[in-house]
């Protein structure tokens, strides 16, 4: 038995950089809702070469590689899309500032859960569970 690919997969790959118990969340130009930094892999691309690449482009900092920490991945259905997220925690150089494509920054606690995509969800659950996110 064969099993059917349903609709597209995305894979990206995510920064959690928590402080005092509140997550980043960065909000792209002409959209509404807010996401974990990050983004999808180039061809060829580790999960570490996208996440270096994906947070200098959008937060203008640079990742230490040799503290790069995973967090966990997640999946999630969002509307008619899989979305993969694996997420990791790293230390960085600089200071943190929105791109050009990124029209605004937030630090989010979990009362904000509502204001990203269902994967990131998944992500929040799980930190405040820890006690991570307040």
């Amino acid at each position: 038995m064969t099993e059917e690919l349903v609709g597209e997969l995305i894979d990206t790959v995510a920064w959690v950089l928590i402080v005092d118990g509140r997550i980043l969340c960065a909000r792209p130009r002409g959209k509404e809702i807010f996401y974990i930094p990050g983004g999808k892999r180039e061809a060829g691309e580790s999960d570490e070469q996208t996440l270096v690449r994906e947070i200098a482009e959008e937060l203008t900092v640079a990742l230490d590689t040799e503290t790069v920490v995973p967090v966990g991945v997640y999946e999630a259905d969002d509307g008619g899309v899989r979305v993969r997220m694996s997420c990791y925690r790293a230390g960085y150089r600089g200071e943190l500032t929105a791109s050009s494509e990124i029209a605004e920054l937030a630090w989010f606690g979990y009362h904000d859960r509502p204001h990203v995509p269902p994967v990131d969800q998944l992500l929040f659950d799980e930190l405040h569970a820890a006690g991570s996110l307040h």
